[in-house]
Protein backbone atom coordinates (compact mmCIF):
# COMPACT_ATOMS: atom_id res chain seq x y z
CA UNK A 1 0.00 0.00 0.00
CA UNK A 2 1.34 3.43 -0.88
CA UNK A 3 1.01 6.44 1.38
CA UNK A 4 -1.32 9.07 -0.02
CA UNK A 5 -1.07 12.28 1.96
CA UNK A 6 -4.41 13.50 0.60
CA UNK A 7 -6.07 10.45 2.20
CA UNK A 8 -4.07 10.62 5.43
CA UNK A 9 -6.13 11.80 8.39
CA UNK A 10 -2.94 12.87 10.14
CA UNK A 11 -1.56 14.88 7.22
CA UNK A 12 -4.85 16.60 6.40
CA UNK A 13 -5.62 17.30 10.07
CA UNK A 14 -2.16 18.72 10.64
CA UNK A 15 -2.49 20.91 7.55
CA UNK A 16 -5.91 22.10 8.67
CA UNK A 17 -4.60 22.81 12.19
CA UNK A 18 -1.76 24.93 10.79
CA UNK A 19 -4.19 26.91 8.65
CA UNK A 20 -6.51 27.41 11.63
CA UNK A 21 -3.55 28.52 13.75
CA UNK A 22 -2.46 31.09 11.16
CA UNK A 23 -5.98 32.46 10.73
CA UNK A 24 -6.52 32.52 14.50
CA UNK A 25 -3.24 34.37 14.95
CA UNK A 26 -4.36 36.98 12.43
CA UNK A 27 -7.76 37.27 14.14
CA UNK A 28 -6.58 37.64 17.75
CA UNK A 29 -3.36 39.60 17.16
CA UNK A 30 -5.21 42.96 17.11
CA UNK A 31 -6.35 42.09 20.65
CA UNK A 32 -2.75 41.60 21.74
CA UNK A 33 -3.11 37.82 21.97
CA UNK A 34 -1.21 34.88 20.57
CA UNK A 35 -3.00 31.59 19.77
CA UNK A 36 -1.46 29.79 22.78
CA UNK A 37 -2.65 32.58 25.05
CA UNK A 38 -6.13 32.38 23.53
CA UNK A 39 -6.32 28.62 24.06
CA UNK A 40 -5.24 29.07 27.69
CA UNK A 41 -7.75 31.85 28.19
CA UNK A 42 -10.53 29.62 26.84
CA UNK A 43 -9.82 27.19 29.67
CA UNK A 44 -9.62 29.95 32.29
CA UNK A 45 -12.79 31.66 31.05
CA UNK A 46 -14.49 28.32 31.57
CA UNK A 47 -12.88 27.64 34.96
CA UNK A 48 -10.86 30.48 36.49
CA UNK A 49 -8.42 29.40 39.18
CA UNK A 50 -6.78 26.36 37.58
CA UNK A 51 -3.21 25.31 38.27
CA UNK A 52 -0.48 25.07 35.64
CA UNK A 53 -0.74 21.27 35.79
CA UNK A 54 -4.48 21.39 35.20
CA UNK A 55 -4.03 23.71 32.22
CA UNK A 56 -1.29 21.47 30.82
CA UNK A 57 -3.58 18.44 31.03
CA UNK A 58 -6.60 20.22 29.56
CA UNK A 59 -4.63 21.56 26.59
CA UNK A 60 -2.40 18.51 26.04
CA UNK A 61 0.81 20.56 26.02
CA UNK A 62 4.18 20.10 27.70
CA UNK A 63 4.78 21.65 31.12
CA UNK A 64 7.59 23.82 29.71
CA UNK A 65 5.33 25.11 26.94
CA UNK A 66 2.62 26.00 29.45
CA UNK A 67 5.16 27.63 31.78
CA UNK A 68 6.37 29.87 28.94
CA UNK A 69 2.83 30.75 27.88
CA UNK A 70 1.85 31.64 31.45
CA UNK A 71 4.99 33.72 31.87
CA UNK A 72 4.07 35.78 28.79
CA UNK A 73 0.46 36.04 29.92
CA UNK A 74 1.53 37.33 33.32
CA UNK A 75 3.89 39.81 31.65
CA UNK A 76 1.03 40.97 29.41
CA UNK A 77 -1.32 41.49 32.36
CA UNK A 78 -3.71 38.66 31.44
CA UNK A 79 -3.24 36.51 34.53
CA UNK A 80 -2.08 36.75 38.12
CA UNK A 81 -0.67 33.86 40.13
CA UNK A 82 -1.46 33.19 43.75
CA UNK A 83 -0.25 30.49 46.13
CA UNK A 84 -2.22 27.28 46.16
CA UNK A 85 -3.87 26.92 49.59
CA UNK A 86 -3.07 23.19 49.89
CA UNK A 87 0.02 22.63 47.74
CA UNK A 88 3.04 24.89 48.21
CA UNK A 89 4.52 23.72 44.91
CA UNK A 90 1.50 24.90 42.91
CA UNK A 91 0.01 28.24 42.09
CA UNK A 92 -3.52 29.17 41.20
CA UNK A 93 -3.85 31.04 37.89
CA UNK A 94 -6.42 33.84 37.99
CA UNK A 95 -7.74 35.99 35.18
CA UNK A 96 -7.21 39.72 35.37
CA UNK A 97 -9.85 42.28 34.44
CA UNK A 98 -7.98 42.82 31.17
CA UNK A 99 -8.36 39.13 30.30
CA UNK A 100 -12.05 39.13 31.26
CA UNK A 101 -12.63 42.15 29.01
CA UNK A 102 -11.08 40.28 26.07
CA UNK A 103 -13.41 37.27 26.32
CA UNK A 104 -16.18 38.49 24.03
CA UNK A 105 -13.99 40.02 21.29
CA UNK A 106 -11.55 37.09 21.29
CA UNK A 107 -14.32 34.51 21.08
CA UNK A 108 -15.97 36.51 18.29
CA UNK A 109 -12.67 36.60 16.37
CA UNK A 110 -12.26 32.82 16.74
CA UNK A 111 -15.88 32.26 15.74
CA UNK A 112 -15.19 34.19 12.55
CA UNK A 113 -12.34 31.82 11.71
CA UNK A 114 -14.58 28.82 12.41
CA UNK A 115 -17.33 30.22 10.21
CA UNK A 116 -14.88 30.88 7.37
CA UNK A 117 -13.57 27.32 7.58
CA UNK A 118 -17.04 25.76 7.64
CA UNK A 119 -18.79 28.12 5.22
CA UNK A 120 -19.22 25.47 2.52
CA UNK A 121 -20.39 22.74 4.91
CA UNK A 122 -23.99 22.01 5.77
CA UNK A 123 -24.92 21.98 9.45
CA UNK A 124 -25.02 18.18 9.32
CA UNK A 125 -21.56 17.96 7.68
CA UNK A 126 -20.16 20.37 10.28
CA UNK A 127 -21.63 18.34 13.15
CA UNK A 128 -20.33 15.09 11.63
CA UNK A 129 -16.84 16.56 11.17
CA UNK A 130 -16.76 17.86 14.76
CA UNK A 131 -17.93 14.53 16.14
CA UNK A 132 -15.31 12.64 14.14
CA UNK A 133 -12.52 14.99 15.24
CA UNK A 134 -13.58 14.77 18.89
CA UNK A 135 -13.55 10.98 18.63
CA UNK A 136 -10.03 11.05 17.16
CA UNK A 137 -8.82 13.45 19.87
CA UNK A 138 -10.14 11.09 22.53
CA UNK A 139 -8.44 8.13 20.85
CA UNK A 140 -5.06 9.85 20.64
CA UNK A 141 -5.06 11.76 23.93
CA UNK A 142 -2.27 10.52 26.13
CA UNK A 143 -3.32 9.03 29.44
CA UNK A 144 -1.08 7.73 32.18
CA UNK A 145 -1.59 4.01 32.78
CA UNK A 146 -3.66 3.39 35.91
Amino acid sequence: MTFDKKRSLGFVTNHLARLFAHRLQDAVAPLGLAPAQFMTLLELWEADGLTQSELTARLDVEQATMANTLKRMERDGLIAKEPHPEDRRSQIIRLTERARALEAPAKAAAQGVNEKAAQSLSDKERDTALEAMQTMVAALRYRDPD
